[in-house]
């Protein structure tokens, strides 16, 4: 199991998407109170609820490598899922007047990379098994 390097990127997608319920997105001027304020992942709940529920997604799917197929649908929807996450962090920005995006912002981007290597390594193994099992 953490032999496979997709066990690795499905660890550091796993890691990274807890570490920004924690690190800010966006900072600046929120509008009702006109006051300095940091938007991370814990802001309200339906971004919480999807963050975590990625988090849990890409640490549950380490331990499916008996089922390359099912694993690699999960990646998928685990990019999807960062979309949609990202979406909601760009739907809570309006609620700002004026700011800048976090450096921490980047961990996102790292996300969907994991995920989508940890993906091509999937790929790879299952085209290794069907090569090996054609050659029986």
């Amino acid at each position: 199991m953490i032999q496979r390097i997709q066990s690795v990127w499905l660890l550091v997608a796993g890691i990274v998407t807890f570490l920004t319920l924690k690190f800010s997105f966006y900072s600046g001027t929120y509008l009702p109170d006109n006051q300095y304020h940091q938007l991370n992942g814990t802001e309200n709940i339906l971004l919480m609820i999807t963050t975590i529920a990625l988090g849990v997604l890409s640490i549950i799917t380490i331990f499916l490598f008996k089922t390359r197929i099912v694993q690699l649908r999960l990646c998928i929807a685990g990019i999807l899922l960062d979309l949609l996450v990202l979406f909601l962090y760009y739907r809570s920005m309006q609620n700002f007047t004026k700011g800048e995006f976090s450096i921490t912002a980047a961990a996102h981007i790292i996300i969907i990379l994991a995920l989508v290597f940890a993906a091509r390594g999937i790929n790879k193994d299952e085209k290794l098994i069907k090569d090996s099992d054609r050659l029986r």
